[in-house]
């Protein structure tokens, strides 16, 4: 997967981590020659041989504590929770445990008796959480992949924040034996990664039930989205009181997703909104109570130094909560989610910003829970309503990344992921007039550099077309006037490339990735060339054209108007 050696990426680790000095990340830090006789032992052939992971450290590692946060909760595992093993198995090596949000609850970072994690861009802000740790090691370059855990938007906030990759899997997909739960029912184990390649294979790797976790599950996947799929976005009104530029930054993001085929409709997102506040404001907060309550009970004399005031004081309401205030709230939940699934109906998923701001450090310092519950606006209700998510880079504003986040049902992780690829790689039309047409003997070539047909399409006016004597046989297109839409539409002309009149040519648009695009145009052989088209509606794209030398003696099939018409006169 890499040219560097398992040693070598792990030397590099410890330099960056020495460069960066940011030891408010780490709570527990491996010894460099301990790790590095680990690097030693790794088979190359791995799919992750070398690759440096963080832990956050409410998932145990073997042969290091687990805090949660809280040095009083701290415990010594003796083995590695499902989700490390599969990592260290594929060839991952651990550095070491990182910081967090104490006990997991949190979106901001800074609830840490550890200290409050800044953010990777500039360290007068939050780095967002309770994940914070795991997803500064990556945007800092320190760790390849780091493993965190997501209840309310913990695996996405921090990954826009500092403008790296989260993936939330569906609930049960990744084991949460060995986590410390934050609501038991609720939490997700999930993987940072600087890009969405290396994410999802790592995300994969983690996959799958375990025999200690009776909440992990299977399930088949859901197909990938259509050619032209149909994505949601919020109405404008549950856009309002964003950060300054947000609004413009996700509108952005939508064009550029549109720009790729998709089909973008507004929907009313209201019952996931109203779904999203039982979270922390309904009865499903019992749950973090019943997870480390009874520490915080037991241990409340430490509130204030080792254990986070606004940590304790969301935990310990949750004691308040009835066995009648849950049945309701479940009640409620199911309707909201009903609603949900319905406004959703049709849709590959639901596009929205990941958060809403990004605070400085003093801003949540002064307003703690008000600063904090509006980082989760869109994040809190996906696993309340079975959803999986992915949260992408999205571009900046005012030099700070800013992130998109795809939501979608159960078992979509894959879906998702193919519709977040072609977001973070914008794909580029391209018009084909010949060789390359659907039914044509190299139109497997478009399918392989993975494009899809948008459709039948014809050039403006002014051009020609030549049969050359190539193998398979292929037309030769060029441009010999420049005309308007149609211009000299059905009249003959010159049979010579620099001169005479031309007329509209049949053929149609396919839209490719731009890696696909790019390996495709390079493989190009001459006299064949990619230049630019102008097509009968006035846009101009990429097309398949011809050198002007090898017209010279090639028959003039223009009259046709098309490659195929051609075909079915011989």
């Amino acid at each position: 997967m890499n040219a560097m050696t398992p040693a070598e990426r792990v030397e590099a680790a410890y330099d960056r981590i020495k460069s960066a000095d940011r030891p408010e990340i780490w709570i527990h830090l491996r010894p460099r020659d301990e790790v590095l006789a680990e690097a030693a032992r790794i088979h190359p052939a791995l799919p992750l041989a070398g690759l440096t992971a963080a832990v956050k450290d409410n998932i145990d590692v073997a042969g290091l504590p687990t805090t949660a946060g809280a040095p009083s909760y701290a415990y010594r595992p003796d083995a590695d929770a499902p989700a490390v093993a599969r990592l260290r198995a594929a060839g991952a090596v651990v550095l070491g445990k990182t910081n967090l949000d104490q006990f997991a609850t949190g979106l901001v970072g800074t609830r840490s008796p550890y200290g409050a994690v800044r953010n990777a861009w500039d360290p007068a802000r939050i780095s967002g959480g309770s994940s914070s740790g795991s997803a500064v090691a990556v945007a800092l370059g320190i760790a390849d992949i780091a493993l965190g855990t997501d209840t309310a938007g913990s695996g996405r906030v921090p990954a826009a924040l500092n403008g790296i990759v989260g993936v939330k899997p569906t609930k049960g997909l990744v084991p949460v034996t060995g986590a410390v739960p934050a609501c038991y029912t609720l939490d997700c184990v999930t993987v940072f990664a600087r890009d969405l390649r290396l994410a999802r294979i790592a995300a994969e790797i983690v996959e799958g039930p375990h025999p200690a976790d009776p909440l992990s599950r299977t399930g088949t996947q859901l197909p990938p989205p259509p050619a032209r799929p149909r994505v949601a976005v919020p109405a404008p009104q549950h856009l309002e009181s964003m950060a300054d530029g947000w609004r413009e930054a996700f509108d952005a993001a939508v064009t550029r997703l549109a720009s790729t085929g998709v089909e973008i409709v507004e929907i009313d997102v209201t019952p996931l909104l109203q779904a999203a506040q039982l979270l922390y404001g309904g009865a499903f907060v019992a749950e973090r109570y019943a997870a480390v309550g009874e520490h915080l009970d037991k241990h409340r004399h430490l509130i204030g130094t080792d254990l986070d005031p606004s940590v304790a004081s969301i935990v310990l309401a949750g004691r308040e909560k009835t066995a009648a205030d849950w049945a309701a709230d479940t009640a409620r939940l199911a309707a909201l989610g009903a609603a949900g699934h319905t406004a959703l109906d049709g849709c590959s998923a639901l596009l929205t910003p990941t958060t809403t701001w990004h605070p400085t450090l003093e801003e949540v310092a002064a307003d703690p829970i008000g600063a904090n519950a509006r980082m989760g606006r869109f994040t809190n209700f996906a696993n309340l309503l079975d959803y999986a998510s992915l949260a992408v880079p999205a571009g900046f504003v005012d030099g700070l990344p800013f992130g998109v986040m795809f939501t979608g049902p159960a078992f979509s992780d894959r879906a998702l992921a193919a519709l977040a690829e072609r977001f973070a790689s914008p794909r580029l039309d391209l018009f084909v007039v010949g060789a390359h047409l659907t039914g044509q003997p190299l139109n497997a070539q478009l399918v392989q550099a993975g494009g899809t047909l948008v459709g039948p399409a014809r050039t403006a006016g002014g051009y020609r077309l030549h049969a050359l004597a190539t193998e398979p046989p292929k037309p030769g297109l060029v441009r010999v006037t420049e005309g308007g839409p149609d211009a000299h539409a059905g009249t003959g002309g010159d049979t010579h490339a620099g001169g005479g009149t031309g007329t509209a040519i049949e053929g149609e648009i396919w839209r490719l990735p731009a890696a696909g695009f790019g390996a495709l145009t390079a493989a190009v052989p001459a006299p064949m060339t990619i230049g630019t088209v102008e097509l009968a509606d006035g846009r101009h794209v990429s097309g398949f054209l011809v050198e002007p030398y090898a017209v010279e003696n090639a028959p003039d099939i223009t009259h046709f108007g098309g490659w195929r018409a051609y075909l079915t006169s011989t």
